[in-house]
């Protein structure tokens, strides 16, 4: 799985596991954990359409963890995190 990743690497991807949805820069890959940068958590997609996360939520912190265990898919998904409403909550 280490190989599947390599080629994301420097990208922001979306990882789906069992119970949570995490969004990141994929910055490093060992041979069991994949280490996302600026992640965040998304509670709800919205439509896939959009542009924006409908709730994505950061975990504030610079780089977080997903073990390949958790993973049931990942890829390349054309959305973002809204800084604008980010911005609002604080």
């Amino acid at each position: 799985m280490k190989k599947d990743f390599e080629v994301l690497m420097g990208k922001n991807i979306t990882v789906w596991c069992g119970i949570y949805i995490y969004h990141g820069k994929l910055v490093d890959i060992s041979d069991h954990v994949i280490y996302l940068e600026d992640p965040a958590v998304i509670y709800e997609t919205g439509s896939f359409e959009q542009k924006h996360w409908r709730d994505a939520q950061p975990l504030n912190v610079k780089v977080w963890s997903v073990t390949f265990q958790s993973i049931e898919s990942y890829g390349i998904m054309n959305k973002e995190i809204d800084k604008e409403e980010e911005e609002e909550d604080e």
